[in-house]
């Protein structure tokens, strides 16, 4: 489970505890959290997209925060770290994101993307995830202007491996 712009800043500000326990109360069991930026691996018998609808709901209800929320299955997290087009480059972990994605992207945005004039930044799609490359930082990037139609949450990728890690 991602959560979408928690703890960022002084707004959208949840406790991992509270986080925690919101999720048990929405079935999940097993629950545990990683760092403090709305990651968590839980237990729970269900679909993706009730648990996606269960959480928002009760993000809005318990805490006043509406802000998106992407489901990944530990299977899903596998493929997602396997497909990585650019494993083995020796890529800096920090720079290395992965962006995982609400929905399928809108493939007239994605087709737009002019990947030449992105270098040395670069950016490739995967399993409803885009891969995201920031040479330079995040700081000034252009990847940050791309913009496809779907709410994305991205993770460096020493976060995306803990989390598929902690799923297995």
């Amino acid at each position: 489970m991602l959560l979408r712009g928690v703890n960022v800043g002084k707004h959208h500000r949840i406790a991992m505890p509270a986080f925690r326990a919101l999720l048990e109360g929405v079935g999940g069991t097993d629950v545990r959290t990683y760092v403090q930026s709305g990651n968590a691996v839980l237990d729970r018998i269900g679909s993706a997209a009730a648990l996606e609808r269960e959480v928002r709901a009760a993000l809005v209800a318990e805490h006043g925060l509406d802000v998106p929320v992407m489901v990944r299955t530990g299977r899903e997290l596998v493929d997602v770290v396997a497909a990585c087009p650019w494993q083995g480059e020796g890529l800096d972990p920090k720079l290395l994101h992965v962006a995982f994605l609400s929905g399928e992207p809108d493939a007239v945005a994605l087709a737009a993307v002019d990947h030449d004039a992105l270098l040395p930044e670069r950016l490739a799609v995967g399993p409803r995830c885009l891969y995201l490359y920031y040479a330079g930082g995040v700081q000034r990037s252009r990847l940050d202007r791309v913009r496809l139609g779907v709410d994305a949450t991205a993770r460096n990728w020493r976060t995306t491996l803990a989390l598929r890690e902690m799923a297995a």
